[in-house]
């Protein structure tokens, strides 16, 4: 442990950086922290999906991969991996021509945004395509940005422009499409705070973005300082809400249950997260799914009785 106090960051000895604005060892310290902020935060939701109440895990997975992401991307830039060169259009003279673009963030945004989004919607109960839109508009919001700090000219302003539009039809989505879901399955206030805590934090990365690899305007090391600290309010955050509110939600009620039963019911038994109702039989009696292409009479009811 003395060792590990003592050693020196070597990262940009070994991967040495380039260009006018450059990650620097101050910078290299900080990504580390974050990376070590999210590896800890991983294992902790690895840990808990063994212990998750009645084997409800979908959340922890969903934010697992988020978080292991993050801190596969956070391992790589704190290493001073990950990045390209790339040639500025704006603020030349006072910082430089040439600036490094970090590819790693991007990437870990594709995969974090859709977990975070995912889980929003199965709270909100709204439908797959509802989800699957906001998905890639998420996805084309993120791409818009790498887009843009890959361009040489001031066309660049074009593909943010493109990107805002995508972020604002996810904001409207996510906030009155989801409310609208989560008031009809009984979950309006924890879904608006969640929400509303991620839109809030997302407001702040077309800030951060035009600052940095937009417009080239502060160093690298402050960008970095500046995404830290949002991936973290934003990701880590909405990670540990998500699992410490989902412990009073119904899953049955959010059909949430595949993960406690799984897809195929191995053993006889009732299990009414798969239950779904079909049609009315004559006599006005709901009949239910049992998830094998057969129909039972409704808990509590009499068996209704063939047509011939």
């Amino acid at each position: 442990m003395a060792y590990l106090a003592l050693r020196d960051n070597d990262a940009l000895r070994t991967n040495p950086p380039a260009g006018d604005q450059y990650l620097s060892d101050g910078g290299s310290n900080w990504l580390w922290a974050v990376f070590a902020i999210f590896a800890l935060s991983f294992l902790v939701f690895f840990a808990l999906t063994w212990t998750a109440r009645h084997g409800e895990k979908i959340f922890h997975y969903l934010f697992a991969i988020a978080l292991l992401a993050g801190t596969i991307a956070y391992f790589a830039m704190a290493s001073d991996l990950g990045w390209s060169l790339v040639s500025q259009a704006n603020n030349v003279r006072e910082m430089g021509g040439t600036r490094q673009i970090f590819f790693a963030k991007y990437a870990f945004w594709v995969a974090s945004f859709p977990a975070i989004i995912i889980a929003l919607g199965l709270l909100s109960g709204v439908s797959w395509a509802t989800i699957v839109y906001n998905v890639a508009l998420s996805w084309a919001w993120i791409l818009s940005y790498l887009f843009s700090a890959y361009t040489h000219s001031n066309y660049k302003w074009g593909f943010f422009a493109i990107g805002q539009t995508a972020h604002i039809a996810l904001l409207f989505s996510t906030l009155a499409q989801g409310h609208s879901g989560a008031r009809r399955v009984g979950y309006t206030r924890d879904h608006m705070a969640l929400a509303g805590w991620t839109n809030f934090i997302w407001l702040f990365y077309p800030i951060a973005f035009g600052l940095s690899d937009g417009s080239n305007k502060i160093g690298v090391t402050p960008s970095f300082i500046f995404f830290g600290i949002l991936d973290l309010l934003l990701v880590v955050v909405v990670a540990y809400a998500f699992i410490f509110l989902s412990r009073k939600w119904d899953y049955n009620r959010l059909n949430l249950a595949f993960t406690q039963y799984g897809r195929v019911a191995t053993t006889a038994g009732t299990f009414p997260g798969k239950q779904t109702p079909a049609a009315v039989h004559p006599g006005g009696v709901v009949g239910y799914g049992n998830g094998n292409g057969t129909h039972a009479a409704a808990p509590g009811t009499a068996p209704v009785a063939a047509r011939v």
